[in-house]
C-alpha cells in the first residue's frame, strides 16, 4: 500500500477522466465537422486536418471559431428530432378524428339507432 499512495491514486483517476473527457471531445468535434451543412468539402478537409494533426491546439481552435453555430446546430438536430417524433406519435395515433366517430357511433347505439350488430360493423370499419 505504501508503494502507491492515495494521491497518487487520485491523480491516476483525474488523468484517466480527462483522457476520456478529451477524446468525447475530439469525437464531438469531428462529427460537428461532418455534420456541418454550410462548410464545402474542402473546408471540412480542413478542419479535419487541422484537428487530427494539432489534436489540442485544432480542437482549441475549432471550439473558439466555431463553438457558437456548433450548439445552434446541436439545438437545431434536437429540435428536429422533437419535431420528428411528434410528427410520428401523430401519425400513429391517428388524427383523433376516428376516437369522435367511435363516441357518435356509441351515442347512436345507445338511443337506440343502431342495433348491436350494426354498430359492431361500423366500429370495425372505423378500425380498420
Amino acid at each position: 500500500m505504501d508503494d502507491y499512495p492515495l494521491l497518487d491514486v487520485f491523480l491516476s483517476m483525474l488523468y484517466f477522466f480527462l483522457w476520456v473527457m478529451w477524446f468525447f471531445l475530439l469525437f464531438k468535434v469531428v462529427t460537428d465537422i461532418f455534420r456541418d451543412h454550410s462548410l464545402s468539402g474542402w473546408g471540412k478537409t480542413g478542419w479535419l486536418i487541422v484537428v487530427l494533426l494539432l489534436p489540442y491546439l485544432g480542437v482549441f481552435i475549432y471550439l473558439i471559431a466555431r463553438g457558437r453555430s456548433m450548439g445552434e446546430r446541436d439545438a437545431k438536430q434536437l429540435h428536429d428530432q422533437e419535431a420528428a417524433f411528434r410528427s410520428y406519435v401523430q401519425k400513429a395515433a391517428g388524427s383523433g378524428g376516428g376516437v369522435d366517430e367511435l363516441h357518435k357511433l356509441s351515442e347512436l347505439k345507445a338511443r337506440g339507432d343502431l342495433t348491436p350488430e350494426e354498430f359492431e360493423q361500423a366500429k370495425q370499419k372505423l378500425l380498420a
